[in-house]
């Protein structure tokens, strides 16, 4: 696969995460619409990443969003970086048992409608850097 066919695949796939996530969301099952949403932004990181490395363009293997923008030569600043390191912790909080229970009762409507604004914010500046 080209750099340009992986980077087209990585948008796609984040394309249909965020609708799995917003689904998630109407449907009240908020830790795994946060777990979900994680997954948006770590695909649309990984679709820069293949654009910024034509000779390499395969991610490394990892779900942490910061050390992906790192790896992406991607500048942020703060308030982002705070944000992608909170968002991070959703994909642990939503997948092991012993996590999973602290973090539903934490994923309340009003949490999570904050955080969905922030995985939207956080998307579209990625898909900025898309262009």
């Amino acid at each position: 696969m080209t750099n340009i066919e992986l980077m087209n695949y990585w948008i796609e796939s984040s394309d249909d995460d965020y609708k799995t996530m917003k689904n998630l969301y109407i449907s009240a099952d908020y830790s795994w619409s946060l777990f979900i949403g994680h997954l948006v932004l770590e695909r649309l990181i990984k679709a820069i990443y293949a654009k910024n490395n034509p000779d390499s363009p395969n991610a490394i293997f990892s779900h942490n969003l910061l050390l992906l923008v790192n790896k992406s030569n991607l500048t942020i600043d703060d308030d982002k970086e705070n944000k992608l390191d909170l968002i991070t912790t959703f994909n642990i909080n939503a997948r092991y048992d012993d996590y999973k229970r602290d973090f539903n009762k934490k994923c309340t409507k009003e949490y999570t409608e904050e955080q969905i604004k922030n995985i939207e914010e956080l998307r579209t500046w990625l898909k900025e850097q898309l262009i």
